[in-house]
């Protein structure tokens, strides 16, 4: 792990996530019957239990706001509290979770993969996206992931942080 990286790390307290292309494959499954599926790494899941038992706070937010059951039913599975859709600012959130928590933008680490995550990607103190964005010749965050989103991206940031703070 590069130092500048570790040391990023190293301050990062909640750990803000957005969902479809970073949880998911950015892919939207439809029946005939018109029912949604999405579907989700365990891995993920693995990395929001190890990040909840050493006292981070996870959040997710997106700026879905269709078929939300979806995403309710994977945070309340993961025991995830923080859950917020239809955002339209990420930033806006996030400067309310800073302040809800009494933190500083640098102990923030958020990964996302588009546009609607430019915003919080370049104020957070340790970005990351995963390897297949669409907008990675439009910002060089902190981390780029080896691992695709929907396929453990999230669990890579995860284990970056609790590597770099000594927990794993």
């Amino acid at each position: 792990m590069k130092d500048d990286i570790r040391n990023k790390a190293k301050k990062i307290k909640l750990i803000a996530t957005d969902i479809d292309g970073v949880w998911t494959d950015a892919k939207m499954y439809y029946s005939a019957d018109g029912v949604l599926m999405k579907s989700f790494s365990t891995y993920d899941g693995m990395a929001t239990s190890l990040l909840l038992k050493n006292n981070f706070t996870v959040v997710m937010i997106t700026s879905e706001w269709e078929n939300i059951e979806i995403l309710k039913s994977r945070a309340k599975k993961l025991n995830i509290e923080e859950v917020y859709y239809n955002e339209k600012d990420k930033l806006s959130r996030i400067k309310y979770l800073l302040e809800k928590y009494s933190l500083q933008m640098e102990n923030i680490a958020y990964i996302g993969d588009d546009l609607n995550d430019l915003s919080v990607l370049k104020a957070a103190g340790l970005s990351a996206m995963p390897c297949q964005s669409p907008i990675l010749n439009s910002f060089t965050p902190d981390l780029i992931t080896k691992t695709k989103g929907g396929e453990g991206a999230f669990r890579e940031l995860a284990d970056i942080i609790l590597k770099a703070q000594n927990m794993i």
